[in-house]
């Protein structure tokens, strides 16, 4: 991590997070086992470490104040591991798994969570509407998947009674909103702000209708 060890501490609390040193350092080695698989895994379009950490850490870390209550958190097309394994590093109370189709991009995620010592997290080789659970999940997330509509049309069998969707957006999606089924509503939609990223930052809360 080459930005500064306070800059990114500063970052997180900016966040309204408060995590240890462990914690921390835990975030820098993710980001770290990320820049170097990406060289031949192509895990993401952001290759400059220190675009990462706003791009990835702390836009990941954005969603951890908006998971309270939540004790299972599903990653849908968890990619690199966005938002899951940071989240999860903040949240080692929380049990995550990290779902993706694509067996490179699971090869990493089980190597991550090998090496930052994770033992909250479960990685997932599965297409999401082949996905069957033991459990459901009373948090799901996706960060790059879908659209919002496709993305509650796919996952229906995985949300618990009483569970949210929290989907991270970019700019506020109005007309993904307008395409969504009858089947969810949303509770909120919450602009967010992340320390070194210049773009707008939306989290949509949804629960079924």
């Amino acid at each position: 991590m080459t930005s500064t060890r306070s800059d990114f501490a500063a970052g997180v609390a900016a966040l309204g997070l408060s995590l240890s040193d462990s914690q921390l350092e835990q975030l820098g080695a993710y980001l770290a086992l990320l820049a170097k698989w990406n060289q031949t895994y192509n895990l993401t379009a952001v290759r400059d470490a220190d675009r990462m950490v706003s791009y990835h850490l702390l836009d990941s870390l954005s969603l951890v104040p908006h998971l309270a209550g939540g004790t299972r958190l599903l990653d849908v097309g968890s990619g690199g591991g966005m938002p899951g394994i940071p989240a999860a590093i903040a949240r080692p109370d929380l049990k995550v798994v990290l779902l993706d189709a694509n067996h490179k991009k699971t090869t990493f995620l089980r190597q991550a969570v090998i090496e930052l010592k994770l033992p909250n997290v479960e990685v997932v080789t599965e297409r999401v509407e082949a996905y069957q659970p033991e459990e459901k999940f009373d948090r799901l997330t996706s960060r790059a998947f879908a659209e919002l509509a496709e993305f509650v049309k796919l996952t229906p069998h995985l949300l618990a009674e009483g569970g949210q969707y929290v989907a991270m957006k970019g700019v506020y999606p109005y007309e993904e909103i307008a395409q969504l089924p009858a089947t969810v509503r949303v509770a909120e939609v919450l602009p967010v702000t992340v320390p070194g990223l210049d773009a707008e930052r939306h989290l949509v809360r949804m629960v079924a209708a």
